[in-house]
């Protein structure tokens, strides 16, 4: 609002003849021009205030339904972008300077107010009322951008100590392995010709379990980087559903050595076997629930698993007789590095199902936990299905 429009005044008095006085006063104004409205009771103006925008008021402190800040506060509650002149007599100037320390912009003195004075008054409480709305703003802004600021640094904070976790367990989980070449090596080295052809065999598929354990873990990560950066994304190609969970089952129980069985069954209608799936994003998938389920099951123990072929999706249900999970455990299942509380000292990366949760969301799946300490866990996981090659059929049946 500029100075150089009406200035449009809202006088709250009830003394008829003062309220008479400052109307004649503000006429002789020759460089601005006020349109002053006058109220007699607080609660009048109030409602005037709802209804009718102004741009100062002039507030008399002592008035037949409110006495002293008791007018002033109500205004301010509800029209705090008002600037507020306060008017008072001789005796009740400390009133006044209270009142402004409050949120008035200034007050005068009804006994020396001259037109000079009054539109000083005026336009230096407008002025200030702008000048402490653009302070607000600027403050509200620093605010947010400290608040902004704050919340990128504990990000970063965040991110740092994932970066240390992951740098540890992958150092950990890297050690392991290599420990097991270099001492494999080292002992094919050095009494090679002493170990019988059984032992150096022993010896050369430790060596190649070893490495394939380190890339598999290369695998694990890179796969969350792509998940993280929104670069995972699906890439169908013709798959045998039943022979592919065969071979990941037979690769599963050459690695496990606690006797534990994993029994398959296929329901639902699978007689078109070949179909369109994403090879890596599944092995991830069910690789990574069949591990956790031979691993947290105990010594001999069954691993259930159940495919059910439906119209638009697939159902893969994996069900072990393992330790559970907590409910409180199971809020944080799928972020990275997160271990449930009741691992005890099953070694794990905490990576696995968080690469679960990434491919199925890139597979627009859905995945699903039901668990009880002690009374084992279920992970349901739905895909939706693809169409098995209708265009190449198509195509096909054209060429005919």
């Amino acid at each position: 609002m500029g100075l150089t429009n009406v200035i449009k005044v809202l006088l709250i008095e009830d003394n008829m003849a003062e309220a008479r006085l400052l109307q004649e006063v503000l006429k002789g104004a020759t460089k601005q021009e006020f349109g002053l409205f006058h109220e007699k009771r607080l609660k009048n103006a109030l409602n005037t205030l709802e209804s009718q925008r102004f741009d100062v008021v002039l507030l008399d402190l002592t008035l037949p339904d409110s006495q002293g800040l008791n007018s002033l506060l109500p205004i301010i509650s509800k029209n705090s972008h008002i600037p507020i002149v306060v008017l008072t007599n001789m005796n009740d100037e400390d009133l006044a300077l209270e009142a402004v320390r409050k949120g008035a912009q200034d007050y005068l003195v009804k006994r020396h107010i001259t037109l000079d004075i009054l539109v000083r008054s005026i336009c230096y409480a407008i002025e200030r009322k702008q000048m402490e709305e653009k302070l607000r703003e600027a403050n509200q802004t620093l605010e947010r951008r400290v608040e902004e600021r704050t919340i990128q640094l504990l990000k970063a904070q965040e991110l740092n100590q994932l970066k240390s976790e992951f740098v540890s367990m992958l150092s950990h989980d890297f050690r392991n392995p290599l420990n097991t070449i270099l001492l494999s090596t080292g002992l094919l080295e050095d009494n090679y010709d002493q170990l019988t052809r059984e032992q150096q065999l022993s010896y050369f598929q430790m060596i190649r379990n070893a490495v394939h354990d380190m890339n598999q873990l290369l695998s694990e990560v890179l796969l969350l980087g792509k998940a993280d950066s929104g670069k995972l994304q699906t890439n169908f190609c013709e798959l045998n559903l039943k022979i592919f969970c065969q071979q990941i089952i037979h690769s599963l129980h050459l690695s496990f050595e606690n006797n534990n069985q994993i029994v398959l069954n296929f329901e639902g209608d699978f007689k078109n076997e070949v179909g369109l799936w994403d090879e890596k994003l599944l092995w991830h998938i069910l690789n990574n629930l069949l591990s956790n389920a031979l691993k947290y099951s105990p010594q001999g123990g069954q691993v259930f698993v159940n495919i059910t072929g439906e119209e638009k999706s697939v159902v893969f249900s994996i069900r072990d007789q393992g330790i559970g999970i907590s409910q409180e455990s199971q809020k944080h299942l799928f972020e990275p590095f997160y271990r449930a509380d009741n691992v005890g000292n099953i070694t794990g990366t905490g990576l696995g199902l968080s690469i679960v949760r990434k491919c199925v969301e890139a597979y627009e799946g859905e995945i699903l936990v039901k668990s009880e300490l002690n009374c084992g866990t279920t992970f349901t996981v739905i895909l939706p299905r693809q169409q098995l090659l209708m265009s190449k059929m198509e195509e096909s049946v054209g060429k005919m």
